[in-house]
C-alpha cells in the first residue's frame, strides 16, 4: 500500500464507487438501465460511483442481485484493477494537506484522461510525499516529537498494559517460564511470527536491524558479540512491529511512538511482569530493593533493569520514580520522571542535550575511584529531597551514568537509603553550578579562549529514507545480496 492510498472513510467510497462501476460496465449495463431495474435515478448512482455519496446497505445489496455477484465481492477493500486504483491514489494525492498548500487545480482521474498521464501524475504525487516524509525528521521536529511522547508516557506512569499482555502471552507460547530469556527461546519466539533469525557482518551502517518480510528472516549483527543482551532485544524489537501491527511511519511522531513500543515489548519479553512484580513486591517488603539485583535476577543490562523499573514501580509497587542516563560531559540523553524530580529543561520543554546539575547523583559518581558499585546519594533540591542509586559505565568514546531515584521518603524501600552522600543543588538558579566564582571569573573571564569540542550529535544529519536516519539504498541493496 502505498502512503497516499492509506485507508479513509473517503478513499471506502471511492473503492465502492470503482467496483460499482467496473461490475456494471462488465454487466454491459448503462447507469440509466441499472437505475431502471432498482427504480433508482442515474444522477443517484453515478453520484455512488464517483464516491460522493454513502449507499444504504439495501441499496448495496440490490445492486450486488442485479449485477450477479456476491455482496461481498462489491463490498471488497481492493481496487477492482490498475486503472482504478490510480484514479484513486490520484484523489487522495489531491486531497492531502501537502498538495492542497501549493495552492495548485484538482485533476480528476476522468476516462479523458490518458493512463500514462495519470501514471505520471501518481508518480509526481508519490515523490511530493516522499520528501514531505524525509523532510519531517528535522532536529526540532524531532525533539518535539520526543517531548510530547515523554509527557505521554508520564501521564501512563510510563506503563502500558496491552503490551504487558501480548509479551505475557508469547512467552507462554513459547514455553518461557523461569530464569533468563535464552536465544534459543527469542528464536522459537520468531520462528512463531514465521521469521528466521540470521546474524550477519554487513548490515547497513544506518540499521540495527533489518526485517525482510517478503522472505521472513530478520538479520541481526553477529552473534559473537560479549554477552549478547543486545541481540536479544534486537530480535525482540524487530519481531515486535509484526506483533503489534505496525505500519510504515507517516511521520516522526509515529516512528518514534513505534520505536517506544518496540522497546516497551522487548523489556516486557526480557523481564516479564508477574515475575518481576513478584520479585520486586518481595524485595520492596524486605526493604531491599535494588536495581543491580534485579538485573542480575533476569540477566539485563543495568541500563535496562533500571528502565524496566520505570514501568512497574508506580502501577505497581506504588512508588513514584525517577531516571537518567546522563554522559560524562553532563548532557542527560534519556530521562523519565513521575516523582516530581527537577529534569532541565529548554524553553520548549525538551530535555535531551540539557545540562544536568554537578552536585546530582548522576554526576557526583564520576569523580569515585572505585566505580564498579553501585553509589547512593541523597540530593536536596528546590522541588524536595530525593535519593537516587547510581552506576557508571563506559563505551568507546565516552562515559556514562544510569541513575535511578525516589522522593525522600520512599528511600526507606530501598538498600543503599543509609548513605551518608548528600548534596544541595539550586539548579536551575545559575549561582548553583553554572555561574564561576567571582575570584575566578576576574581572574579569568578576558583571558581564557577554550577551543570547544563540537558533540557529534550536534552535526549528525537524519538521513532521508522510507524511515528516519535509514539509508534506503543501503537497505534495499544489502536485501538484494542476501536473498540471492
Amino acid at each position: 500500500m502505498t502512503p497516499s492510498t492509506a485507508k479513509t472513510p473517503r478513499a471506502d467510497l471511492l473503492i465502492l464507487g470503482k467496483r460499482l462501476r467496473f461490475f456494471r460496465v462488465n454487466a454491459g449495463l448503462t447507469l440509466e438501465q441499472l437505475g431502471e431495474r432498482l427504480d433508482v435515478a442515474a444522477s443517484q448512482l453515478s453520484l455512488i460511483e464517483n464516491g460522493r455519496r454513502e449507499p444504504k446497505l439495501s441499496l448495496i445489496q440490490n445492486i450486488a442481485h442485479e449485477l450477479g455477484i456476491e455482496l461481498a465481492e462489491l463490498l471488497s477493500s481492493a481496487p477492482p484493477d490498475k486503472r482504478s486504483a490510480l484514479e484513486i491514489e490520484l484523489d487522495q494525492a489531491q486531497h492531502n494537506p501537502a498538495y492542497a498548500s501549493l495552492g495548485l487545480p484538482v485533476i480528476r482521474g476522468a476516462k479523458s484522461l490518458p493512463d500514462d498521464a495519470l501514471e505520471s501524475l501518481v508518480g509526481l504525487h508519490r515523490e511530493i510525499e516522499r520528501r514531505e516524509r524525509a523532510a519531517i525528521a528535522t532536529p526540532e521536529e524531532a525533539r518535539r516529537a520526543n517531548t510530547e511522547s515523554r509527557m505521554q508516557m508520564r501521564e501512563r506512569d510510563n506503563y502500558l498494559p496491552d503490551i504487558e499482555d501480548i509479551a505475557e502471552e508469547m512467552l507462554k507460547k513459547a514455553n518461557h517460564t523461569t530464569g533468563a530469556l535464552t536465544h534459543r527461546t527469542v528464536a522459537i519466539m520468531a520462528e512463531q511470527l514465521g521469521f528466521t533469525l540470521i546474524y550477519v557482518d554487513d548490515l547497513p551502517h544506518s540499521t540495527r536491524s533489518v526485517t525482510d518480510l517478503k522472505n521472513g528472516r530478520i538479520y541481526l549483527p553477529p552473534a559473537s558479540i560479549p554477552g549478547g543482551h543486545g541481540l536479544r532485544s534486537l530480535a525482540l524489537q524487530a519481531m515486535a512491529h509484526a506483533v503489534l501491527g505496525h505500519d510504515k511511519p507517516a511521520s516522526y511522531t509515529e516512528f518514534l511512538q513505534q520505536r517506544l513500543e518496540i522497546n516497551y515489548f522487548a523489556a516486557a519479553c526480557l523481564i516479564p511482569q508477574g515475575r518481576a512484580v513478584e520479585f520486586l513486591g518481595q524485595a520492596k517488603k524486605d526493604r531491599n530493593l535494588a536495581i543491580e539485583d534485579f538485573r542480575d535476577a533476569f540477566g539485563v543490562t543495568h541500563e535496562s533493569a533500571a528502565q524496566r523499573f520505570t514501568n512497574l514501580a508506580t502501577a505497581h509497587l506504588d512508588l513514584t520514580v525517577h531516571f537518567m542516563r546522563v554522559n560524562d560531559d553532563g548532557s542527560l540523553m534519556r530521562g523519565y520522571e513521575n516523582d516530581g524530580v527537577p529534569l532541565p529543561t529548554d524553553a520548549s520543554g525538551t530535555i535531551e542535550g540539557q545540562v544536568v546539575c554537578k552536585r546530582w547523583g548522576a554526576r557526583t559518581a564520576f569523580d569515585r575511584t572505585n566505580r564498579t558499585s553501585e553509589f547512593y546519594q541523597y540530593t536536596d533540591t528546590p522541588a524536595g529531597t530525593f535519593w537516587c542509586t547510581v552506576q557508571t559505565g563506559s563505551t568507546e568514546t565516552e562515559g556514562f551514568s544510569i541513575s535511578f531515584g525516589v522522593p525522600f521518603d520512599d528511600a526507606k524501600w530501598f538498600r543503599g537509603r543509609d548513605t551518608s552522600h548528600r548534596t544541595v543543588s539550586l539548579c536551575p538558579d545559575p549561582s548553583c553550578c553554572r555561574r564561576p566564582a567571582q575570584d575566578l571569573t576576574e581572574r579569568w573571564a578576558d583571558q581564557a579562549w577554550p577551543s570547544a569540542r563540537m558533540h557529534a550529535h550536534v552535526l549528525s544529519p537524519l538521513p532521508q529514507g522510507s524511515f528516519p536516519g535509514v539509508d534506503d539504498t543501503e537497505v534495499y541493496e544489502f536485501l538484494s545480496r542476501h536473498a540471492e
